[in-house]
């Protein structure tokens, strides 16, 4: 004899409405989507319901200690989709919350069918008496207290109670027979009404999604510039009588902070400052012989001075680096430092703890190999083999460089370390201090960039420096301002010690400063390598990378004889960072908005962010136009999306135009949907434009 299976009860995984695709989500919230301070929160979701009742979705956004911050009424996308999108923005720093919530819309609903009823002479009385219902229950539900949805809890009691007057009003004008029904009718489209229900909204059947997290961290975490220079070379003095140059020191470093100030960068980056070693030191251009004066590569950590806990003794002591930071500080700089987990032959881990490392079946430690190159100088760490010690002691060093003053570090090759390993490393040190920044230098394959995002990175290097062309350019902006904004933060290096691309080796000073212009407006984070002011552009032959590299030997530059003559690029950045620090637009990535051009070398952007969430009129605009072409002059019709630009009418001519200012020549145009522009690089490669009101 058979017996029928008893069927599992399933959990009805939807609410009264559905709520789908909610963004900005990591794997289902497993992770927390990051933003800074201020930021922008584009959150959107996919929402609707049965029949053709009106709906309504609002977003909230949750501080940390889980009250209400904010609230919009989203609006919904494209016909047919029924998608909604809002903007959100938390203003401190913390683990935040927001949700979606889907509701039923009475007026709406109402308002339809009573303006079509009335209009074609139908049920007019049922439909107005319907109304007045609606406001008056409304008006009770109020003063009653009840039912105050998560919309609705940022009104005080005075704003509570003069929208119950305002309902109940309302709701006597509806139920004056003794006016007709359009008068009636036109009483609930009042302007003061609909502002009241936009702001609060009647709202039944709340359905909300779950509630998913965001990360908000301190602005340097997403926004600003760096630079990058070695200690070692700011000062170095050539030694005639040993004849090899002497290394500069901190002190001698400290002369050139004032200049890296003036050009606007907010970070200063350190390559490593730790003893190097000796054995297979590299010598100039990557040579395997070293000579005596050779100080070797920063990155082939350790020596018989210690290992990542030591400070070079040629660069100072303790408290010199300590004086350093306290410079750098004092002049709106913060140092970012080196963390690049490896060691030469002569760290004191190679002798205390070789199973760090790998041993081949020769018994030799494996050195770092990304073929053809080889770093006969360098091992790198294996975690497979004690992973809770070697774990232990990162943490000892990333703890006593933050108690030294470092509060940013900047991770080499950290794609060739466990993901888990990072996650941890940067979850521990977050729990305690909150405010240290990692930046992940991990140009490899895609899903290990973005796992290392996911894991807890707040920023990383990118693909930027090799996207030249308009359509690389374009894919690889829409890329990574929406697709993967949630969880990756790009910082766009214009170019590294290690990286000189052939656009830059070849396309002379405009190709410098058509790329930083790209880098500086395209992303809130960028970056630039000591002497790319100085366009220096010329490669080991048959290499990317810089003829006499720096990371080898000295390297002073003349940077006063380079201005003094005109040809240095520091005035042009510093225009650029003092351009992305007045306007708010450029500090947030994901309102990046492409525009046409019908010249494939001339690309077009624009950026806008109100500076009040709710007032479109203060909203802050800055369009781009960039000749990608180093060489020639470049022609163009572009068509601007007026829709992205957040135009107000008070922003538009009776011509359909308005009124830009170009923040680089000083130039005003009126400008509309369709322009003509035409760029010669070797003038000016790109109009970095702000939209003025009209003066009249």
């Amino acid at each position: 004899m058979s017996s029928t299976p008893k069927r599992r009860s399933a959990k009805i995984r939807f609410g009264r409405f559905p709520v789908t695709d909610v963004q900005p989500v990591v794997e289902g919230g497993a992770f927390p989507a990051k933003v800074v301070v201020g930021q922008d929160v584009r959150v959107s979701a996919t929402a609707f319901r049965e029949g053709h009742d009106s709906l309504g979705v609002t977003g909230i956004l949750y501080a940390p200690d889980g009250s209400i911050s904010q609230t919009v009424r989203m609006t919904p996308g494209a016909a047919g989709t029924d998608s909604w999108h809002g903007t959100l923005r938390p203003e401190e720093t913390g683990t935040w919350t927001f949700a979606i919530e889907a509701w039923d819309d009475p007026y709406g609903t109402w308002h339809h069918a009573a303006t079509v009823k009335i209009a074609a002479g139908m049920e007019e009385e049922l439909m107005l008496a319907e109304g007045a219902r609606l406001f008056s229950d409304a008006a009770a539900s109020l003063r009653s207290g009840r039912e105050r949805p998560a919309a609705d809890a940022l009104a005080d009691a005075a704003t509570v109670a003069a929208d119950a007057e305002l309902y109940s009003a309302v709701a006597e004008f509806l139920s004056d027979t003794t006016r007709s029904a359009g008068e009636r009718v036109e009483a609930a489209e009042a302007p003061h009404l609909r502002a009241a229900l936009a702001a609060r909204p009647i709202r039944r059947l709340v359905t909300s999604s779950e509630h998913f997290p965001l990360l908000v961290e301190r602005d340097l975490a997403g926004r600003g510039g760096w630079y990058e220079f070695f200690p070692r070379s700011e000062g170095a003095v050539y030694d005639e009588a040993a004849g090899h140059y002497r290394s500069g020191t901190f002190a001698t470093a400290e002369k050139r902070l004032p200049a890296v100030a003036a050009m606007g960068f907010d970070v200063l980056y350190l390559p490593p400052i730790h003893p190097i070693g000796r054995t297979h030191r590299k010598g100039p251009n990557n040579t395997l012989t070293a000579g005596e004066g050779d100080p070797g590569s920063p990155w082939a950590i350790g020596s018989a001075e210690g290992g990542h806990d030591a400070i070079h003794p040629d660069l100072g002591t303790e408290e010199d680096f300590a004086h350093f930071v306290d410079r750098a500080n004092d002049l709106g700089l913060e140092v970012a430092l080196d963390l690049a987990l490896q060691a030469s032959p002569d760290h004191p881990w190679a002798i205390e703890h070789p199973e760090w490392f790998t041993e081949r079946v020769d018994g030799t430690i494996a050195y770092a190999e990304n073929p053809p190159k080889k770093y006969q100088d360098i091992y790198p760490l294996n975690f497979d083999n004690d992973p809770e010690g070697l774990s232990r002691e990162i943490l000892r060093i990333v703890k006593l460089w933050i108690k030294r003053g470092v509060k940013i570090f900047r991770v080499d090759n950290p794609h060739t370390k466990p993901v888990w390993f990072w996650e941890w490393l940067i979850r521990r040190v977050s729990a305690r201090d909150p405010e240290v920044v990692f930046l992940a230098e991990a140009f490899t394959r895609p899903a290990m960039m973005h796992a290392l995002g996911r894991a807890g990175f707040q920023q990383s290097y990118t693909y930027f420096t090799w996207r030249n062309t308009k359509t690389e350019l374009e894919e690889y902006f829409t890329e990574v301002s929406r697709d993967t904004a949630a969880f990756f933060r790009p910082n766009f290096w214009v170019n590294t010690p290690d990286i000189l691309p052939e656009f830059l080796q070849f396309g002379g000073p405009a190709a410098f400063k058509l790329r930083a212009v790209l880098a500086s407006m395209a992303s809130p984070l960028w970056g630039v390598y000591t002497g790319y002011e100085l366009c220096e552009h010329i490669a080991r032959p048959g290499s990317g990378e810089h003829l006499d590299n720096e990371k080898y030997e000295y390297k002073p530059r003349d940077f006063a004889g380079a201005e003094a003559a005109g040809t240095s690029l520091a005035p042009y950045l510093a225009r650029l960072n003092q351009i992305r620090h007045d306007h708010p637009a450029l500090g947030d990535l994901a309102n990046l908005e492409l525009h046409s051009s019908t010249d494939d070398s001339t690309i077009v952007f624009s950026k806008t962010k109100r500076r009040s969430p709710d007032d479109a009129g203060s909203a802050d605009t800055v369009i781009v136009v960039v000749n990608l072409d180093p060489h020639g002059t470049r022609e163009s019709t572009i068509t601007l999306n007026l829709e992205a630009l957040d135009l107000t009418p008070s922003l538009i001519g009776d011509d359909g135009q308005f009124e830009v200012e170009d923040l680089l020549s000083g130039e005003t145009w009126r400008w509309g949907e369709h322009n003509y522009v035409r760029l010669d690089p070797h003038v000016e490669p790109a109009h970095i434009l702000h939209l003025r009101r009209p003066t009249s």
